[in-house]
């Protein structure tokens, strides 16, 4: 039986369960989740192995995480939609994963609007049924077969980890044959100093409300790997003065509080002591900048620190 590999685009709006889809298919945590939407700005890769099972073939799954599916109304938001849409001409197969306990309105519209211009095969994913009254699943299940023409169509629950081997199966048997794209016990394609900057922006989202979770983003200025401790400062950038305050907190309280949670949590990912520094920063209206918001994305920056590696030393003959 011939080996099958492809890429898997996950889509979907908002909070409808990408990237706990992906967290659990891959079986790390490689993309932040919280219940504010907008969590995830950049597509994520997470790789799959699947060994062979009965009539089911072995193959290596690409999955890819975007962004949710909103219409924009800044040049961030914009730039979260171009990676949505980037993904959706470079795969094999496209998974929409809706809340099957929600009623079905306009921005699933758009969202169908936006698979329709693909023309790869797509799965529907009924997520959440756990939460849902079973009488309610085959009348949404022919709902949405009147409004689209899915390959598949499998319920799940993401969080509780139901459906999930029958998606499994559904997904690499619908990929084309093909080479192993990723070493074996390779899960993602985003350096470790890039997974940092999630998690820390994981906890500004938990500890903070109203309009500072979705105005802040953090960059990572130092980032030293030693045999015992690992040095990481980074910096938080936010809109305003007032956001500024918000996230330092009262002598210092809720950065702190977002410094020692995502201290935890880095830890686990990289199996080290760390010791993290924060700072805060303003830089107004960041998220109509053009140039900041692609400064954000990790891919210009490890671009930038290429470059930085293969300057020369000015004070090195030629």
């Amino acid at each position: 039986m011939a080996f099958r590999s492809g890429f898997v685009s996950i889509i979907g709006r908002p909070n409808a369960g990408k990237s706990t889809l992906l967290n659990a298919l891959v079986g790390e945590k490689l993309a932040i989740v919280t219940r504010k939407p907008q969590t995830t700005r950049n597509r994520i890769q997470g790789i799959v192995n699947v060994e062979r099972k009965g009539k089911r073939p072995a193959g290596q799954i690409v999955l890819v995480d975007t962004p949710g599916v909103h219409k924009p109304i800044n040049w961030l938001n914009r730039r979260m939609m171009k990676e949505v849409y980037d993904a959706l001409e470079g795969c094999d197969l496209l998974l929409l994963i809706v809340d099957a306990t929600e009623r079905f309105g306009a921005g699933d519209k758009f969202v169908l609007d936006v698979v329709k211009k693909s023309s790869q095969p797509c799965f529907l994913l009924l997520n959440k049924i756990d939460r849902l009254d079973k009488q309610r699943l085959l009348p949404l299940i022919a709902e949405y077969k009147e409004r689209q023409d899915f390959a598949e169509v499998i319920p799940i629950s993401a969080m509780k980890r139901q459906g999930l081997d029958t998606l499994l199966d559904a997904v690499v048997r619908a990929l084309p044959e093909g080479p192993r794209y990723f070493p074996k016990d390779q899960i993602t394609d985003q350096p470790e100093r890039f997974l940092v900057a999630e998690l820390i922006r994981e906890q500004v989202l938990r500890a903070t409300e109203q309009e500072v979770p979705y105005a802040t983003t953090v960059l990572i200025e130092q980032y030293e790997e030693g045999s015992r401790l690992t040095r990481i400062a980074a910096t938080i950038y936010c809109e305003r003065q007032g956001q500024k305050a918000i996230l330092i907190g009262k002598q210092g309280s809720t950065l702190k509080k977002i410094g020692t949670a995502a201290r935890l949590q880095i830890e686990r990912l990289l199996n080290t002591k760390v010791f993290l520094e924060l700072f805060v920063k303003v830089r107004p209206g960041w998220r109509d900048s053009r140039d900041f918001v692609q400064e954000t994305d990790w891919r210009t920056q490890l671009e930038r620190m290429s470059e930085r590696i293969e300057e020369p030393d000015p004070g090195t003959e030629q």
